[in-house]
Order: structure tokens, then C-alpha cells, then sequence
């Protein structure tokens, strides 16, 4: 009755949370999705779950998730719904990252309060500078509209990694802060749709 009570029909009905099966964990998801509150001015969220960067010319957007995490292993589905543009960053920040800029710029990963991960060039992104390619394949895929990608958050181990077609692709970042760090992406295309499900503690295997 909470889930029904809480998620719109469209919500429920959709492929989104498909991952997630159980009412629980959908409501979970809800309560752990993007902050309305929390994102860059050009940017409202639909559905509770879904990014929606409007089309303003020479902004780059970002929002982030309404729960951080200090503690634990958190994993988190992202799923891009729409052209990427020149530059779609997903990863985590804390509260201190800035969450929009003028220009068509990799915002997240641009201080040294966000981590990224640019899936237009695999390129990882970390105060300003790139840290390498990622992942660390020859010839590695492109991200393809509509794929998810798992991201996986350990804090007791301070490292973030990703997954894609249920495939690790490797740690990404270590060393990270002991900090309240959060979901977060940053998006340039207008229009374009960004969706992110809160998955729980990730599972070994």
C-alpha cells in the first residue's frame, strides 16, 4: 500500500524497476532517487526516478541523489535515455560539488569533490584532470543508449566501481574520501532523460 500510495503508475508499469522486484525495494529505490532539491536549475525530475535536463544552450547540468553514503557497499543502477551530446558523466560527489556550469564541460569529476566516469571518451575524470581510459580493454565498447550500468559504492574499502551487461570492468577509483558521497551524473544534450534505481548492498559473484 506504501509503494502504491507513493510511486506513480507509470513508474510501477515501466521496465525501470525492473531490477528491483519486490515493493520494498522499489520504495527503497524511491526514497534513495534523485534530489529534486539537489540539482542544477535546468534539470526536473519526473517520476521520482528520471533526470530531465532541459534544452538551455551553453549550461552543463547535474543532480544529485537525496541519500549519501559514509558507510557500507551500495549499488545503484544508471540508465541513459537519450543522446549523450559530448559529455555524460555518471559516478558520485559530495555536497560540496558544484552542480552546474556554463558550457559544455565534464562538470562531475571537474574538482576535487566528484568522481566521473565520461561515457563519451571512457575517460576517468577526477579534479579537473583525466585519471586514464576506462575500462582498461583494448578497444573498448561504447556506451549504447538505453544500457544500465551498475556503479558500486564501497566505503569501507573507499573505492568506486562499475558494471556493465553484468560484466565488472574493474575498480575505478581508490583512496576516496571519508565523506558523505552521493549518486550523481552530469548531462550537456537537451532533452535527454537520465534514470538512476538504488539497488541495495551489491551482491559478491
Amino acid at each position: 500500500m506504501h509503494c502504491l500510495r507513493r510511486l506513480s503508475e507509470e513508474a510501477l508499469k515501466c521496465d525501470l524497476l525492473s531490477s528491483v522486484p519486490t515493493y520494498k525495494g522499489k520504495l527503497r529505490a524511491l526514497y534513495h532517487a534523485w534530489n529534486p532539491n539537489d540539482c542544477s536549475r535546468n534539470v526536473y525530475i519526473r517520476h521520482g526516478f528520471i533526470l530531465h535536463r532541459n534544452p538551455v544552450a551553453q549550461s552543463t547540468d547535474a543532480a544529485r541523489s537525496k541519500i549519501g553514503f559514509r558507510s557500507g557497499r551500495h549499488a545503484w543502477e544508471v540508465i541513459w535515455e537519450g543522446p549523450l551530446g559530448t559529455v555524460a558523466v555518471i559516478g558520485i560527489s559530495t555536497r560540496e560539488a558544484s552542480l552546474q556550469c556554463h558550457g559544455y564541460v565534464a562538470l562531475l569529476g571537474s574538482d576535487d569533490q566528484s568522481w566521473g566516469w565520461n561515457l563519451v571518451d571512457n575517460h576517468l575524470l577526477h579534479n579537473g584532470d583525466a585519471q586514464g581510459n576506462y575500462p582498461l580493454l583494448n578497444n573498448a565498447p561504447k556506451y549504447q543508449v538505453g544500457e544500465r550500468i551498475r556503479v558500486i559504492l564501497d566505503c569501507d574499502d573507499n573505492t568506486l566501481s562499475f558494471e556493465k551487461n553484468y560484466e565488472f570492468l574493474g575498480v575505478a577509483f581508490r583512496g576516496l574520501p571519508e565523506k558523505k558521497l552521493f549518486p550523481t551524473v552530469s548531462a550537456v544534450y537537451g532533452n535527454t532523460e537520465v534514470s538512476m534505481i538504488y539497488l541495495g548492498s551489491p551482491l559478491d559473484g
